[in-house]
């Protein structure tokens, strides 16, 4: 009988326990409460003018830091932003590094599965940069030119093939860059650089960025833009840790702003309004 009683009590500890103990792991793992914990969110960015970049003051602002800033403040938290190598970003945000990635990045099914993505909040699509007195020349015929863009953004997936197509686009980009030499530059700035110099004939970069940063009255004012052949539609989400429960807190709070005009008087700053969604 005895035997028996300690048996029924050993088996309604484990019950109790296992009731329990899921809760804690739960609360533990929660990445909303190691953020909070802390009181800062890490923003992995990089230079990417309209979004993070430095004004002539040196001050860090731009469309996606100002957003950023007022999404930490609701949140009761203060954002620090960090630039980060664009082709190790997942490395940076899996290693708590960094806690989001807030920096103009398109949405792609392997990244929705890599990562945990809020909802979109503007659309993009990818532009052909080149000098402007080559332009109507090089896009008559790419082949055997070189083909600059970003390692690890959607312009190099797009031209290389690793981010397929999607039936958004009128031109394949890997079909239309398929015969060109193909180098990888450490940001979309240097791609930009690269046509300017002269060390690329064309770079692939996404066309929020490139409309803001070339021609009459920019440091590329020699360079043109270039959507004609459509390579796709994308669209700019947020990212965090997969299963993250942050990104339920910042969809929420964004949301809010997007419906409050909040989003939209940030954009018309920066000339982004037909570019939100």
């Amino acid at each position: 009988m005895r035997k028996t009683t300690r048996f029924v009590s050993l088996m309604l500890v484990l019950f109790m326990l296992a009731l329990v103990l899921p809760g804690c792991s739960s609360k533990a793992d929660s990445d909303y409460k190691y953020i909070k914990d802390k009181g800062t969110l890490v923003i992995g960015i990089t230079q990417y003018p309209p979004m993070n970049f430095y004004d002539k003051d040196g001050n860090l602002t731009g469309f996606d830091t100002e957003l950023a800033e007022i999404v930490c403040e609701k949140l009761g938290l203060k954002a620090e932003f960090i630039e980060i190598n664009w082709d190790s970003k997942e490395v940076e945000l899996n290693s708590k590094n960094i806690d989001c990635i807030w920096n103009g990045m398109c949405i792609t099914e392997e990244r929705k599965q890599n990562m945990s993505i809020s909802i979109p909040y503007m659309k993009n699509e990818q532009a052909i940069v080149v000098r402007a007195e080559r332009e109507a020349e090089i896009l008559a015929n790419v082949d055997g030119l070189i083909l600059t863009a970003e390692a690890g953004s959607t312009g190099e997936g797009k031209a290389l093939g690793t981010i397929p197509d999607d039936g958004t686009e009128d031109v394949s980009a890997k079909e239309f860059f398929a015969n060109c030499e193909y180098v990888p530059a450490d940001s979309m700035a240097k791609a930009l650089m690269e046509v300017k110099s002269g060390t690329a004939d064309m770079a692939i970069v996404d066309a929020v960025l490139a409309y803001y940063n070339v021609g009459p009255g920019t440091d590329f004012e020699d360079l043109v833009a270039n959507t004609d052949n459509n390579f796709g539609a994308q669209q700019f989400g947020i990212a965090f840790r997969k299963g993250s429960d942050m990104t339920g807190k910042v969809n929420e709070i964004l949301r809010k702003l997007l419906d409050d005009g909040t989003v939209a008087e940030i954009a018309a700053r920066y000339g982004l309004e037909d570019s939100l969604l």
